[in-house]
């Protein structure tokens, strides 16, 4: 199968499983979705709905116990999940990168800010050690990073939450991949810098025409950065659509209670929107409808039979029986 035209990264019927003592579960279920070059889609859902697993599929960084058993994950003309340890660990980082959420749990302690950065360049390009060196340097001013001269003799924990995850970010964009995946990347930043990060990645993508992959549990940071919105619950996509028709005219149950519960500038509410119950267990999946016992929309059959990904005239995908015809 060959990659569609425009497109770098992707998804096809991806199934990711987990061996848990003497079971076999699954965590993601049919996942399907790709990124165009200079695009930002964005995955958002409750925590456990699948987002972080997807992301770590395609960068190959899957726990030992945790596999991806059906389905093709293609960068370019690249299939990744066909492809050897070594051959992976070289494409990590330059032809994709990723910026995850905690940005101190990424770096390491021990070494300096440039020698880390200096130590990705040299592993995936020809650069010379003094080159790689002023190109870090030109990383870190890219990302706005102050006198960063010095702070490329620095420690992680010299540097603040905000600078860290700026300094993960040049990281990212040090070997010039074709897709930057960002998973919750502005999640531990107060609001002030979260904000400078978004219009960060905002102004990295207009830069280099590069695909965005980026996981939140925030529709807001979703809203400010991406052109296309996937929706996943209980590991499997329940809705995709353009930002403005995601916020503008949501389908599916599930993500009208997401909107809904968001609260908004100027409007006062004495309670805020709450969706009863809880994901489901990966142990105890319902037969139909994942989202059935939380719905206010619940039919008979919801509760029997699980509804494919419909996809409508606008382009929409919705997974429930409610659009079956419309």
């Amino acid at each position: 199968m060959s990659l569609t035209k425009g497109k770098i990264l992707e998804v096809s019927n991806v199934n990711v499983m987990i061996k848990k003592q003497r079971q076999e579960l699954t965590i993601a279920t049919d996942v399907s979705f790709a990124v165009g070059s200079g695009e930002a889609l964005g995955i958002v859902g409750e925590s456990g709905c699948g987002k972080s697993i997807t992301a770590l599929s395609i960068m190959g960084l899957l726990p030992n116990n945790v596999y991806v058993s059906k389905g093709s994950i293609r960068l370019k003309e690249t299939d990744l999940v066909a492809l050897k340890r070594n051959d992976y660990r070289k494409m990590r980082g330059k032809e994709i990168a990723m910026i995850f959420q905690e940005p101190m749990t990424s770096l390491n302690p021990v070494y300096s800010i440039g020698f880390q950065i200096v130590e990705l360049l040299r592993e995936h390009t020809q650069l010379s050690k003094k080159a790689a060196k002023t190109k870090a340097i030109d990383m870190l001013k890219l990302v706005g990073i102050p006198r960063p001269e010095e702070v490329i003799n620095e420690y992680p924990h010299q540097l603040s939450g905000g600078m860290r995850q700026r300094v993960m970010i040049a990281m990212g964009l040090a070997c010039d991949p074709s897709l930057l995946i960002a998973d919750e990347p502005t999640t531990a930043l107060d609001v002030t810098i979260q904000a400078q990060i978004l219009e960060l990645l905002k102004d990295i993508q207009k830069r280099y025409d590069m695909g965005i992959l980026l996981i939140s549990h925030d529709l807001g940071v979703i809203a400010e950065v991406c052109d296309r919105v996937l929706v996943m619950y209980a590991g499997q996509v329940v809705e995709e659509a353009s930002v403005q028709s995601l916020f503008e005219n949501p389908k599916h149950p599930y993500t009208r209670g997401l909107i809904a519960s968001t609260p908004k500038i100027g409007e006062s509410k004495k309670r805020l929107h709450t969706i009863e119950g809880s994901v489901p267990q990966l142990a105890d999946m319902p037969n139909g409808c994942r989202f059935a016992v939380r719905c206010n929309k619940v039919m008979e059959r919801c509760l029997g039979e699980s509804p494919p990904l419909f996809e409508k005239a606008d382009h929409t995908k919705c997974r429930c029986w409610l659009y079956e015809h419309q």
